[in-house]
């Protein structure tokens, strides 16, 4: 049985940051993740990070990501399992984890689940060829693995990460983008939109694709005006030629290791779906089990590592490792970090929706 103050399931952003702040005050971690490399979306994001200083401001995502990787190999309180599974709660204290080709029971005194979400998805005729993705699934490609699967792309969605992905497909050599959004408006940044735009690139409003056909790949979409409904309006469809579609309709949680230990849900569809009810501190309904980043609501990465940083110092103060004091000058101080974050005309729905989370929360902690 492998023993630790701390486990944290998820080496992204929010489960790097949570590792740091908790090692660095002397509590032994176990960060576990799934995949051979630590950082997750990290490293997928070669553009420069938005925000003040403390956000790496400036800053391109995978150097945000080298750098923190760095620092965990530097922590002699933290251990790393890189293609390793948690795939069973025993109790709210003990996991077992697939690692090394055996299983292996921890013991843990507290847990933060960084679990991140995954994409949804769109159906329509032909979205199950060769060449319909997620809008992640074609960055990871591009930015990880160095293969750019097409030339014309079809980028469903006008969301951040549409508009990034469609860029960063422009910048790794693609012929040409058309992006339609089904509401009247784009959804994301007016720069990553401006930079797309000089790139020639058609961003369509009001449009959605309709189906996608092709001899056993995609090779073209057939695309369609939309109401405010989202219903397609006769008459308005058209053809285009592409080779890749991809889908950025948002992401929703990545709950199941939460529902398996019988944490509590509720709706929430300004971050994804059905979401963890947790309080400021980052608790769950269920003591002892914290939450961060895009598994308590998909937001930005520096939105996930600064709840990383809030859940880890919550475990601190509980473990009585900092002081009363110490604990609410850092919690503030986080606190209003998030907010900025979630100020704005793109934050506040957020917000709201992270308020309301928080109001539910008070339930449980008048029944500990």
């Amino acid at each position: 049985m492998f023993e630790v103050d701390l486990l944290i399931v998820g080496a992204g952003p929010a489960g790097l940051c949570a590792a740091l702040e908790a090692g660095q005050e002397g509590l032994s971690v176990l960060l576990v993740d799934e995949n051979a490399k630590p950082g997750g979306q990290l490293f997928k994001q070669i553009h420069k990070f938005f925000g003040s200083e403390m956000h790496k401001a400036g800053t391109r995502g995978f150097r945000i990501g080298e750098n923190l990787v760095r620092e965990i190999a530097e922590c002699p309180n933290i251990t790393l399992w890189l293609n390793s599974v948690v795939f069973s709660a025993i109790d709210q204290n003990h996991f077992e984890v697939v690692h090394n080709c055996s299983v292996q029971v921890i013991n843990t005194k507290k847990v933060i689940v960084a679990t991140g979400a995954i994409e949804k998805g769109l159906v329509f005729p032909g979205w199950t060829l060769p060449g319909v993705m997620g809008a992640g699934a074609l960055q990871t490609m591009i930015n990880i693995n160095r293969v750019r699967p097409g030339n014309k792309l079809l980028m469903v969605g006008s969301g951040n990460v549409g508009l990034i992905v469609s860029y960063q497909f422009l910048q790794a050599g693609g012929e040409s983008v058309i992006l339609v959004e089904a509401a009247n408006r784009i959804g994301g940044y007016g720069v990553h939109a401006s930079k797309i735009r000089r790139y020639g690139t058609n961003i369509i409003t009001g449009c959605s694709v309709e189906s996608v056909s092709g001899n056993g790949k995609v090779e073209s979409a057939i695309l369609a005006k939309v109401d405010d409904k989202f219903q397609t309006i006769k008459g308005t469809q058209w053809e285009e030629k592409v080779d890749i579609v991809a889908i950025a309709a948002g992401l929703y949680p990545l709950m199941e290791l939460l529902r398996q230990l019988g944490c509590e849900f509720t709706m929430c569809p300004p971050l994804g779906g059905w979401v963890p009810v947790h309080d400021e501190r980052m608790e769950t309904s269920l003591n002892g089990i914290f939450i961060a980043g895009d598994v308590s609501g998909a937001e930005e990465a520096s939105t996930a590592m600064e709840e990383g940083r809030l859940a880890a110092w919550s475990v601190t103060y509980d473990l009585a490792k900092c002081t009363k004091n110490k604990y609410e000058s850092v919690r503030i101080d986080i606190t209003k970090r998030l907010e900025a974050l979630r100020s704005g005309p793109y934050g506040i729905a957020r917000k709201n929706a992270k308020d309301s989370i928080y109001a539910i929360a008070k339930n449980f902690s008048k029944l500990r």
